[in-house]
């Protein structure tokens, strides 16, 4: 028994000494930083600040005028400490979904605006994340960019609880914006539209989509985005050609050139633009212009 008490008392040590090299519960390095990541590591989550964060400004958005400024005026209402709402951005792929909230923390970052980026995995740590956030004077959107569950996912039953649900009341400085492809977030399958049902010429869906809607209806604030049209697309690709200081000349070629790069890609999308200009500025470039 004493060789057994002297391993475990030993055991006990390493384990205290192991526990000091281990990062905190999640203090970041900086709270002046404008963006975080939720990290874990050694079985404890952490916000890591971001050195480099993405700072798009507002006026490379373009075709999603409306979606700004519903997206903008909510922004507006946070930052202020006006009542705001959590904000779901769903629609197609390419289309400046997650560009338009790095865009408002730059135009908002001086004003006391932060960004957390949480991925999927780590929602069940929402509570720990939210306890480090909490009574503090930035206000801090949490960002979950394309964001989509399986069925039986149970992260996104702590989402819901956040969103509303749960016995406490999350912090008056912390809101979440996510975006995702799938405006309910959860799979959709025919066959759960066979549980609908007719009462009194009111339509009731079946248990199955009540679930499903339930998550995206705990969000206040819908914005959607669809594919752009041919026009819209070929501003862009005119837009990021003039940033990226390329001649868009002859523009007859470029624009034919652009819409096979598109069609390639099986997408007339604000990414695809940008993705078509990077190539030609770049192949200009070492051209020699």
């Amino acid at each position: 028994m004493a060789d057994t008490d002297r391993l475990l008392a030993r055991a006990e040590t390493l384990l205290a000494r192991f526990e000091e090299l281990l990062p905190g519960a999640g203090e970041p390095a900086d709270w002046s930083a404008i963006a975080y990541r939720w990290r874990r590591r050694y079985g404890r989550g952490r916000l890591e600040p971001v050195p480099h964060p993405h700072r798009m400004l507002a006026s490379d958005l373009l075709g999603i005028d409306r979606q700004l400024a519903l997206l903008d005026a909510n922004t507006r209402q946070f930052v202020a400490g006006a009542p705001a709402n959590n904000a779901l951005l769903w629609g197609s792929r390419g289309t400046g979904k997650s560009s338009l909230i790095k865009a408002l923390l730059t135009a908002h970052a001086d004003a006391g605006l932060r960004l957390v980026e949480v991925d999927k995995h780590d929602l069940l740590d929402l509570p720990d994340i939210l306890a480090l956030l909490d009574g503090r004077p930035e206000r801090f959107l949490l960002f979950c960019d394309d964001l989509s569950f399986e069925a039986e996912d149970p992260s996104y039953k702590a989402l819901k609880a956040l969103l509303d649900g749960s016995i406490s009341v999350p912090p008056d400085n912390v809101l979440i914006y996510a975006t995702s492809n799938r405006r309910h977030l959860l799979p959709e399958f025919f066959s759960e539209n066979l549980d609908t049902k007719v009462i009194d010429d009111e339509i009731h869906p079946g248990e199955a989509i009540e679930e499903k809607v339930s998550l995206s209806d705990r969000f206040g604030l819908w914005i959607s985005f669809h594919p752009f049209g041919q026009a819209q697309y070929l501003e862009i690709v005119r837009h990021w050609l003039e940033q990226l200081g390329a001649r868009p000349e002859p523009w007859e070629v470029i624009e034919a050139e652009a819409l096979r790069w598109a069609l390639a890609r099986g997408s007339r999308s604000g990414r695809t633009a940008h993705q078509y200009a990077r190539d030609f500025a770049g192949r200009q470039a070492l051209a020699g212009g």
